[in-house]
């Protein structure tokens, strides 16, 4: 493995990489793309209570209920079920 790797370090013309660092943005892109977490966890080899503590603010639902909350949208929503 890190032999086939270096290699393949080298051929890319990369100053430096290392398995983690493809982890890394695996775990980055997967969650921008909204995967569900329990997929990409596995896909991954973590836990989904690290996936999401560690990258869950990429995902695209971080935060989404502050923001519809604070939003014009949410306030209207509020009137609306009273």
């Amino acid at each position: 493995m890190k032999t086939a790797f270096k290699h393949a370090v080298e051929l890319a013309e990369l100053d430096r990489a290392s398995p983690h660092t493809l982890r890394h943005t695996a775990a980055t892109w997967l969650m921008q793309a909204g995967c569900d977490l329990w997929t990409a966890a596995g896909f991954l080899g973590m836990t989904v209570e690290t996936l999401e503590r560690v990258y869950g603010h990429h995902h695209p639902n971080y935060l989404h209920a502050a923001t519809q909350s604070i939003s014009y949208g949410g306030r209207l929503h509020r009137s609306r079920q009273k």
